[in-house]
């Protein structure tokens, strides 16, 4: 087990889980919150869709490739697998413009969709050439990048590409540059992976099977779990007997507005199994991997917007609890 350290001092954190547990959600509102700590921040989607714009700066137009400024220190941009091979061959080899007049060759890119594991190491490699970007010598352009990777299966292989790429192949450029973008991954001062989970029976085990593969297959540090959406205690403090109360009443008794009390005390009681739900696998997370965990509530209105981020952005920075 990594040796737990402050989220930010990080310069590379991937985050990955289970479609459906909010983790481009996370990735938007940590970013939000490392720029509002004054770090100069990129956010790298690996997904066909722009999402993590739109959470940001609602209505704001595509990011692109090229990427684009959508909060102040805080930039976005998509990673297309053909336009950065395009840019690699470009790099390698001076020859940009015939890359791109092959790369949109219909017949070229059937053969490339069937070819396994070349989106993953391009991918991770723009993501090494970013990570080692300067805006002057020593100074990175980056403080810290934030990659929202895909979900948990295709994760795995996501990041472990390199060094299989690495333990096939002997020499070359290839290789070598497989090598530094293992070096990357593997590196728990600069790269650590952020899991997201939900508090459920399915996604409590996928994310225990996924921290025990990471750490025997890839390599890399991981040394919280993130688990999001949890349902709060309904009951206040105060009337911990509130459905009893209710179930005592009279079914047709006003209540000023509100359902009538079986109604209400059935939602409530609805409510308070979901909550214990959410405490029991929040706690079998914790046990089955072994890592402490950052809770974060469910928000019934969803996101609209930087605002609703905020909140979650603080939980994110804070120690996680064991």
């Amino acid at each position: 087990m990594t040796t737990e350290r402050a989220i930010l001092d990080h310069r590379l954190l991937v985050v990955t889980g289970k479609g459906g547990t909010g983790k481009t959600t996370v990735v938007a509102a940590l970013a939000q919150a490392a720029a509002g700590r004054g770090r100069r921040v990129l956010v790298v989607e690996t997904g066909r869709d722009e999402a993590v714009p739109r959470l940001l700066a609602p209505g704001s137009p595509p990011v692109g490739y090229e990427g684009r400024e959508v909060q102040p220190g805080l930039t976005c941009m998509r990673v297309d697998p053909y336009a950065a091979l395009s840019e690699y061959i470009g790099l390698q080899f001076g020859a940009r413009v015939v890359a791109d007049t092959v790369l949109r060759n219909r017949a070229f890119r059937q053969l490339m969709d069937a070819a396994p594991g070349w989106r993953e190491l391009i991918t991770l490699g723009k993501i090494w050439h970013l990570e080692q970007a300067e805006r002057a010598p020593g100074d990175p352009r980056w403080d810290l990048l934030l990659v929202d990777a895909p979900a948990t299966g295709h994760g795995i292989t996501f990041l472990d590409v390199p060094r299989v790429v690495v333990s096939a192949v002997r020499a070359g450029p290839l290789r070598r540059h497989a090598g530094w973008v293992e070096s990357m991954v593997r590196d728990p001062d600069a790269t650590l992976l952020l899991p997201v989970a939900l508090a459920e029976e399915l996604p409590a085990r996928e994310t225990a099977e996924l921290v025990a593969r990471l750490r025997e297959q890839v390599g890399i540090a991981v040394d919280r779990v993130v688990v999001n959406a949890l349902t709060p205690p309904p009951l206040p403090d105060a009337v911990p007997d509130l459905v009893e109360r209710l179930e005592r009443l009279r079914p047709d008794a006003e209540l000023g507005g509100l359902p009538a009390p079986p109604v209400l005390a059935a939602c409530l009681r609805h409510a308070c199994a979901r909550a214990e739900l959410n405490r029991h696998y929040l706690g079998e997370i914790q046990r089955s991997t072994g890592l402490p965990a950052i809770a974060l509530p469910e928000l019934p209105g969803g996101i609209a917007g930087p605002a609703d981020l905020e909140p979650l952005g603080r939980l994110l920075l804070q120690e996680p609890a064991s």
